[in-house]
């Protein structure tokens, strides 16, 4: 597993090159920040709704109406 970690980290410095990686890193930083910051304002705010809309009773089935059977034709 270290293994993947260490080609993952050389992948993304040979793609990004070295320069970037700083900015990278400060903008998963900042994004880490900002998505923690509205962990807690859910938190402190309403309680979260369920996420099953309330069940909807269905219309009663109506059956259709039974067509009685065609005589047989006598014809021969």
């Amino acid at each position: 597993m270290n293994e993947w970690v260490i080609v993952g980290i050389v992948a993304i410095a040979v793609i990004f090159g070295a320069t970037k990686l700083p900015e990278i890193a400060r903008n998963l930083g900042r994004s880490s920040n900002e998505f923690k910051k509205g962990l807690k304002e859910g938190a402190e705010g309403e309680p979260a709704k369920p996420a099953t809309p309330d069940p909807i009773t269905p219309d009663p089935i109506t059956p259709d109406p039974i067509k009685p059977a065609d005589p047989p034709s006598t014809e021969a």
